[in-house]
């Protein structure tokens, strides 16, 4: 082999190891072009050679090096399609007024009247929680949907439309409630849009969002309260005080739509208040171990561990597999622990089946033996 061969040989080889090591660092969801682009490489380097003979019988080479658990994974979000079956309910609980409200939809674009722009449908979930009266939470049950259809974007940039459509929302109501004071009141709100394997969970306040993974629990949302030292940062950082646990010495949630009649709240000598209607967002992809989201208001989490509410609801789901019974008995079993608050609860499943029951591995047993001194040591025992 010549000089100049032999550079090239080198200079190929150090290509191939720049290939393969930017490869590792790609997403998974790029490995799947990467292994097509890859194939077809190979298959026409066998075909040509050097001498310029080609190969009629031959096939594409397979990629055999990827990861069979990367493979699986992929796999299983490939073929996953989630069957969705809700449920909803609530209670007045402890209180003397029912200031909770919640709202299911199936099709969100079809319950507005406008066109589908793909064949899934986008549901819509929410669970609205008002403080000193229910016309905030009522309020924004009924308006965010459709502002959120109403959208430009929809659905293509969710994310950023449901942003959008929480404070958009929060600033219709502030127009209302300068119309009539009366209506001044004020809602947390936390909102899940399925599209597809798409889950997108949006809140505003201390409702949360939980999530059964083959038996474990994903927390989607965290919980705006004063106590949050990320939200009080935020808080102090806009001219806010924390007071006895309590924003500005009046609230008990740091995120939350309405309350344009509490002073220094949302806005302060002309800009943002210490209170914020925008929503922190959770965007995942569901998978086929993906079983059930439980979306409840404040007073369920007051006496439910959020592992705790995915285990009662695996039980109840396994001895009848209603979604919506599973939700009245989430709420009675709430009531005998003591919530004094209202209650909602929304749940959404993601299988048609009950989810299956969990496999405890146990480790391997060992095997003891006892000598024949021992045992008779033992009778000797046991007889006195």
């Amino acid at each position: 082999m010549c000089v100049q061969e032999d550079e090239q040989v080198d200079q190929d080889n150090n290509n191939m190891e720049k290939l393969d090591n930017r490869r590792i660092s790609w997403p998974l969801h790029c490995d799947l072009l990467h292994d097509q682009m890859d194939n077809t490489e190979r298959d026409s380097s066998f075909r040509i050679s050097s001498d310029q003979i080609s190969a009629p019988n031959s096939f594409p080479l397979e990629s055999i090096c990827e990861d069979t658990e990367i493979a699986d994974k992929k796999q299983n979000l490939i073929n996953f399609v989630p069957t969705l079956r809700s449920g909803e309910w609530s209670d007045i609980g402890g209180r003397p007024y029912m200031e909770d409200t919640h709202i299911s939809i199936e099709d969100l674009a079809k319950k507005f009247g406008y066109d589908a722009v793909c064949d899934e449908a986008i549901s819509f979930y929410g669970v609205f929680d008002g403080h000193g009266g229910k016309t905030a939470a009522q309020f924004v049950r009924d308006h965010l949907p459709k502002v959120i259809v109403e959208d430009a974007d929809f659905p293509l940039e969710l994310e950023k439309v449901v942003t959008r459509s929480f404070l958009e929302t929060d600033s219709e109501f502030a127009k209302t409630c300068s119309i009539e004071s009366s209506l001044s009141s004020g809602t947390t709100a936390l909102t899940a849009i399925i599209f597809g394997r798409s889950l997108l969970v949006a809140n505003a306040g201390d409702c949360r969002a939980v999530l059964s993974r083959a038996g474990g629990v994903i927390e989607l949302s965290k919980d705006h309260r004063p106590l949050c030292m990320k939200e009080r940062m935020r808080i102090e950082s806009l001219g806010g005080f924390i007071d006895d646990g309590y924003l500005n010495g009046q609230l008990g949630v740091t995120r939350a739509l309405g309350n344009w009649h509490l002073e220094g709240m949302k806005e302060v000598s002309g800009r943002n208040g210490p209170l914020s209607a925008e929503p922190e967002l959770k965007l995942m992809t569901l998978t086929k171990d993906d079983e059930f989201l439980i979306i409840g208001s404040d007073g369920i989490w007051d006496v439910f561990r959020s592992q705790n509410a995915v285990d009662f609801a695996r039980r109840r789901l396994q001895e009848h597999n209603d979604v919506k019974q599973c939700c009245k008995e989430i709420i009675g079993e709430a009531i005998k622990r003591g919530a004094t608050d209202n209650l909602t609860v929304v749940m959404v499943c993601f299988q048609s089946e009950p989810p299956p029951p969990l496999v405890v591995e146990r480790p391997n047993r060992v095997r003891r033996s006892i000598s024949a001194e021992g045992l008779q040591n033992l009778k000797y025992l046991l007889e006195r």
